[in-house]
């Protein structure tokens, strides 16, 4: 069974976006099986957290991993997107804050880091774990939100999305890696928020580091920052939240994931129920 991690490390600073503090990334190559993990080595001890379904502890407007002991990182999302998209199997990231930074809102600074870095195959000479096939659908809804998971030949995204504001409206786009690649379809899509919704998370203790420069901003009139870099650049980053948030499953099932007004809380959802129905395919095999 082949894996592959980086050649070299790469180290980012930036902004979170919730936290608004300066936090500084460095990611590194990991051994055969060590999966993508988080250190924090801003914390006695460097604890570290793993990027797994089980490691979740929160998903309002991003999503959030605790370690065994408690420590947290928030906004894991769109390095973890950029490491899965590029194909990077076993990642040692360490950070010195509790937010992995937003950088530009996309995933293109991670993704052209990576790619600077190249990747390195691994040979594991551990017995493979049988591949988790699926055979019947996952659908999880909310309202009239939902995300699913439908058996398919081809793996492939489809996302759709829904607004009042005219500038976004309604907008669907459907991206498979073995037609587009990541990296130009769906890494360069920048997050996105309402002009309406500003003040009321920033008195919520959100989005104090959120800027014109690292996010698209929308009113009624139309967008305040713009050029975009696609016209549907709002549902392609949706994209990337949903490829983020799945990467906590290791290793995606091949399947047509389909969402509409979703959230990290129904992408986390889904990607619990995959993993429970895999383990209970690897119990009985």
């Amino acid at each position: 069974m082949t894996q592959s991690t980086l050649k070299s490390k790469f180290e980012v600073s930036g902004i979170g976006l919730h936290s608004g503090e300066q936090t500084r990334v460095r990611v590194l190559p990991a051994a055969v099986g060590e999966g993508r993990y988080f250190v924090r080595i801003d914390l006695p001890g460097a604890p570290i957290i793993p990027a797994t379904i089980e490691a979740v502890c929160q998903t309002a407007l991003s999503t959030e991993l605790a370690g065994a002991t408690g420590d947290q990182i928030r906004t894991v999302e769109h390095l973890l997107g950029a490491l899965v998209g590029m194909g990077t199997d076993n990642a040692r990231i360490e950070v010195d804050g509790p937010e992995v930074p937003l950088l530009d809102g996309s995933a293109l600074v991670w993704v052209e880091a990576i790619a600077h870095s190249g990747l390195i195959p691994q040979e594991s000479q551990e017995e493979p774990n049988p591949s988790f096939v699926l055979t019947e659908p996952i659908w999880v809804r909310h309202g009239d939100a939902f995300v699913a998971a439908l058996p398919s030949a081809q793996t492939r995204f489809s996302y759709g999305i829904d607004f009042e504001e005219q500038a976004i409206g309604n907008q669907w786009y459907s991206w498979s890696p073995e037609v587009e690649s990541f990296a130009s379809a769906i890494a360069p899509a920048r997050t996105f928020g309402l002009a309406r919704q500003v003040e009321q998370l920033r008195q919520a203790g959100l989005i104090k580091g959120g800027t014109l420069e690292n996010a698209l901003v929308c009113d009624r009139s139309g967008w305040l920052n713009p050029p975009l870099r696609f016209a549907n650049e709002p549902v392609r980053h949706k994209i990337l939240d949903l490829v983020g948030d799945l990467s906590l499953l290791g290793t995606l099932p091949k399947a047509h994931y389909l969402a509409y007004k979703a959230s990290h809380n129904l992408h986390v959802q889904l990607a619990k129920a995959l993993n429970s129905q895999a383990s209970a395919v690897l119990e009985t095999s």
